[in-house]
């Protein structure tokens, strides 16, 4: 542990993340497509970061207060973990460029190619010309920008080339030009005409570069460069604190602004012409103190994630498939009346929960239906369903987060839909984001009401539900119910009643109860290690940086608690210290679905406590966000779900160790490969197939996955 910082710099911590999904691209045994995929990931990602935590810290350092700093729990100066956060940008760009590089050779060894305009053969260059006639120039505007008084607005999300012209009679005469790539309408890929057995690609952007002559033959110029480049902006809303304005006007006005948010990153292609440069940089008000970011020839590799399917060897994913207990089952309603049941996404399938309400919109005994949204599909079956109940006369509320970061113009447009259907829609509280996961449905039968519904680690969203590790627990237990009632009373009421919260008897709800709840559970395994009584404590969630429940483990650890840490992302806790009477396990992994569940188990005498929540332990989710983290009480799936993490810690494929210096070491153990998510579903999958074996003997047996055994019988 170090001897001056209690805990390890958040951003820095992030940016090793982005490193574990770097580690997957470079993975030789990933499927190429995948593996171009996690490019994509990283690309993405880093955008995001860059909006919103660089900018963040620029910020900071123009109001050069240390008040502020205090606020943010930072441990450095910003302008010193700036300073760290590009050294460590430029080594992984210059790892993205050599990861991408060997993967055009394996593409190339499969006969795909990547072809620039100076690569076209006769019958591609036919084919460009004429893509480029009927699909792009309708699509390109390009912009004479030396005779432009102020720079048009740029878009933090597409990519520009930047051009150069020239007469051959005189290079010293020459203009500028930009061209937004319009890959919004068009997609990045362009398939062309290929010898047999082979595949060519070429990018948009180079579709545009052949046809410049095209583009500027007003102007009479014979020498056309150009260079791609992209601009990422402050990604953050600023909501003023008018109380005349309503919240609605506030989202609406800083999505506006957002298109004027400060550039925080420039990202070009290293051959860019010297004087375009210097050019570009003056007229966006750019130093060289910036995050100017040389790189090679693409950028914007987000859009990789959507290449195209040409390869021979791809990913082995399974199919998701419907749980045991409702395989077969004519309706979710009526199972879950009886039994608590635990979906596993993205082995168990999605539907359940979608046609739990279309279930209820369709049930003459449903009176109302309650749910929280905060990322929903494009095109959501969720919200289908629940205008589906409207029609039918049910009273509908929806809880939408309109500042759910990236999604607030779709959320707004959600709302809109919503209302016009007449749902009831809450919009949240000031200063704080709705990320619980909840639904109540309530009937009324021969006058006695039923209540039942579900609660969710991730998101109401059947396309994510197909790659996010997540669980979601469909139940009608009153304690449950009760408090997810309270929660929605808290929404309609918090005002009023700001204190409705504290009244929850079953739920761990945020802000108020969760971090205290949290503190007492690691109190009570630090007494019973004092005790020379078996402690443990098994953590899985996305973030972990939170300084007060960081320094309760270290003294957990430090009495002899086991503590044992599954975290996917931030991980700001030094996880190796002398001063540790047991060791700390903690891993991450990254791996083909995006790991997204948080689960807290706490051994708690031998009577273990077992938790799936909405909330990371963050600052912002247990202060500043209204969560929900929920006890499973039903023993069976308490066995469940520590099967599951089991088998996580048991990986020795994809899991990485989370060290004092950030190293991503990959776990590696003797014996048997564990690849934990094959594992996980081979073991809910020999669940089901257990229960049909039960239900007909006769059926012939199968091969469970070999953690089965291990797991049922050692916890």
């Amino acid at each position: 542990m170090d001897g001056k910082r209690k805990t390890i710099a958040r951003d820095i911590s992030w940016l090793s993340f982005n490193g574990r999904v770097l580690q997957e691209a470079a993975d030789a045994t990933v499927p190429l497509r995948e593996r171009i995929r996690f490019l994509g990931i990283f690309s993405n990602n880093l955008d995001e970061f860059f909006r919103v935590r660089v900018a963040t810290l620029r910020r900071m350092i123009e109001l050069g207060s240390k008040k502020v700093r205090i606020n943010m729990h930072l441990e450095q100066a910003p302008e010193k973990i700036l300073e760290d956060i590009m050294i460590t940008v430029l080594q992984q760009q210059n790892e993205f460029n050599q990861i991408w590089e060997q993967i055009r050779r394996e593409m190339e060894k499969e006969k795909i190619f990547f072809i620039n305009e100076k690569q076209l053969n006769k019958e591609q260059r036919v084919f460009v010309k004429q893509f480029f006639e009927d699909e792009v120039r309708v699509n390109t505007i390009p912009l004479m920008i030396e005779h432009i008084p102020q720079l048009p607005y740029l878009r933090d999300k597409s990519i520009y080339l930047g051009v150069l012209m020239s007469r051959k009679s005189s290079q010293f005469e020459q203009k500028y030009a930009l061209i937004e790539v319009p890959t919004k309408a068009l997609g990045r890929f362009v398939q062309l005409p290929a010898p047999a057995g082979e595949k060519h690609i070429i990018l948009l952007e180079d579709v545009i570069r052949f046809n410049l002559p095209a583009v500027f033959s007003y102007f009479g110029y014979e020498r056309f460069e150009a260079w791609v480049f992209k601009v990422t902006k402050d990604a953050e809303i600023d909501i003023d604190n008018d109380v005349s304005t309503t919240l609605i006007q506030k989202i609406e006005k800083g999505v506006k602004n957002r298109r004027k948010g400060k550039p925080v990153r420039f990202v070009y292609d290293k051959e860019m012409d010297a004087t375009l440069l210097e050019y570009l940089m003056r007229r966006m008000n750019l130093t060289r103190k910036d995050n100017l970011i040389p790189g090679g020839r693409i950028h914007n590799f987000k859009h990789f994630m959507d290449f195209p399917d040409i390869f021979q060897r791809r990913s082995q994913r399974k199919k998701p498939f419907q749980h045991q207990l409702l395989a077969g089952t004519a309706r979710v309603t009526d199972v879950i009346l009886e039994k608590d049941i635990l979906l596993s996404f993205p082995y168990h399938s999605f539907n359940p929960v979608i046609d739990l309400l279309r279930e209820s919109a369709i049930d003459p005994d449903v009176v109302s239906i309650k749910v929280t949204a905060y990322r929903l599909a494009e095109n959501s079956r969720i919200i289908n369903a629940l205008i589906n109940a409207v029609r039918n006369g049910k009273q509908v509320t929806v809880m939408i987060e309109l500042r759910a970061r990236f999604e607030e113009e779709a959320n707004l447009e959600w709302k809109d839909r919503l209302e016009l259907e007449g749902v009831k829609v809450l919009i949240g509280i000031p200063n704080m984001k709705v990320h619980a996961k909840v639904c109540i449905i309530r009937k009324r039968i021969q006058n006695r009401t039923i209540q039942y519904g579900f609660v969710s680690t991730g998101n109401m969203n059947e396309s994510t539900a197909k790659v996010y590790g997540d669980h979601c627990l469909l139940t009608s237990h009153r304690g449950i119910m009760a408090d997810i009632n309270r929660l929605f009373l808290y929404l309609e009421k918090h005002r009023t009643q700001p204190d409705i919260l504290k009244g929850c008897k079953t739920l761990l709800p945020c802000p108020l109860i969760l971090r205290r709840e949290l503190l007492k559970l690691i109190d009570a395994e630090i007494r019973f290690a004092k005790k020379k009584k078996p402690a443990g404590i098994l953590l899985k969630m996305n973030s972990l940086s939170d300084e007060t429940l960081i320094e309760r483990l270290y003294e957990a650890a430090r009495v002899g608690v086991k503590v044992q840490l599954i975290v996917r992302g931030i991980f700001c806790m030094f996880s190796e210290s002398k001063k540790y009477k047991r060791p700390i396990k903690a891993i991450s992994i990254v791996d083909e679905y995006l790991e997204h569940a948080r689960v807290f188990i706490f051994h708690n005498g031998g009577k273990e406590k077992v938790y799936i929540s909405s909330a990371d332990w963050m600052v912002r989710n247990l202060d500043h966000r209204v969560e929900i983290t929920c006890p499973i009480l039903d023993e069976d799936l308490k066995k469940v779900l520590k099967n599951m993490l089991s088998i996580q810690l048991s990986d020795n494929v994809k899991a990485r160790i989370l060290d004092n210096s950030l190293r991503n070491k990959y776990v590696r153990t003797e014996g048997n490969k564990v690849r934990s998510q094959v594992e996980q579903y081979n073991y809910l999958q020999a669940k089901l197939t257990k229960m049909i074996l039960q239900a007909n003997p006769l059926t012939e047996p199968v091969i469970y996955s070999r953690l089965i055994d291990k797991t049922e019988t050692t916890n």
